[in-house]
């Protein structure tokens, strides 16, 4: 079976080894069928979200609306961005509010404050964060918000049940030895998972298919700060 891959990079920096991180993942997705990928930063994304786009408007950008449509089609989706201040950087915050939009991604019931009902048809999300925070800080300190972020507020409201989130850290201290096998486990990982949903697609099934607080490092190893 054919899957079908978004890869979004959420960096600033075209030489950031967030960038690295999502070549990997295209490399890792192409054999399993066609892979989307989404570079707001150079794309020209505008991140701030226009009043009728908060309102519910159905979005009047081109670009946004092939992001949309690109998600919607996609059965994995594939989110590569590093932990600032506790959360993605503003490019791709603006992405995420843009495409995960009313009618899009999510419906709200009419009159009865039911809950919301998820759209994506994604069938795997996985999440790739760097950090500059070590895991022993971040639990303790700060609890991880992107996290629930990914996991609750974005990706299970919008319908998304399989999601698998990893963080590498330190970047800032990190060696080439190291980035080097990041690399390597995301290309594992995106392998995997289209290997397991192209394999799912063929096992009988009752199941209903589809349905950082550090600002930006003055170290930034392989051209980004992660």
């Amino acid at each position: 079976m054919t899957i079908r891959t978004v890869v979004l990079v959420g960096h600033p920096d075209s030489g950031s080894l967030n960038h690295a991180l999502a070549r990997a993942a295209i490399d890792a997705a192409t054999p399993f069928g066609p892979v989307a990928f989404q570079d707001p930063a150079a794309d020209g994304l505008d991140p701030c979200i226009p009043a009728a786009e908060a309102r519910g408007a159905p979005t009047a950008d081109p670009l946004v609306a092939r992001y949309v449509a690109e998600v919607r089609d996609a059965d994995l989706l594939v989110v590569v961005h590093p932990m600032w201040w506790g959360g993605p950087p503003a490019i791709a915050k603006g992405w995420i509010d843009r495409v995960f939009a009313l009618d899009a991604a999510y419906a709200l019931p009419k009159g009865d404050g039911g809950p919301p009902q998820g759209l994506l048809g994604l069938r795997r999300a996985l999440i790739f964060n760097t950090s500059n925070t070590d895991a022993e800080r971040e639990a303790t300190l700060y609890g991880d918000p992107l996290e629930r972020i990914w996991r609750d507020c974005i990706l299970g409201f919008c319908g998304v049940a399989s999601v698998e989130r990893r963080v590498f850290r330190v970047v800032a201290t990190s060696s080439a030895e190291e980035r080097a096998g990041w690399i390597e486990a995301v290309a594992e990982a995106v392998h995997d998972a289209a290997s397991a949903l192209g394999l799912s697609a063929h096992a009988p099934s009752t199941a209903a298919s589809h349905p950082s607080d550090d600002p930006p490092s003055p170290i930034a190893p392989e051209g980004g700060t992660a």
